[in-house]
């Protein structure tokens, strides 16, 4: 059995799968840094969408990376949470 870097190490050698790959990148980042922020703060899903304005459904799409959103909808997540949001070119 493999395992889950050798797995995609290997799927990492198509150059289609490595374009989707880096393509979602961007994403991740942001359902990640929500989640992570959320948590730290100690705060539900339903308790940041009150703070923020934005439905908790939509939080639950990004935080499962089930959609894409807009800048002005991070911008308000961020608020929510009492953070600020940067977006960087590295």
């Amino acid at each position: 059995m493999t395992t889950y870097k050798e797995h995609l190490a290997e799927l990492m050698k198509s150059s289609d799968f490595k374009q989707a790959w880096d393509a979602s990148e961007g994403e991740y980042q942001a359902m990640r840094a929500i989640m992570i922020a959320r948590k730290e703060t100690g705060i539900t899903q339903k308790e940041l969408s009150d703070k923020s304005s934005v439905p908790q459904k939509t939080i639950s799409l990004i935080e499962s990376g089930n959609t894409n959103t807009t800048v002005n909808t991070l911008a308000k997540i961020a608020k929510g949470l009492g953070r600020e949001l940067r977006i960087e070119f590295v």
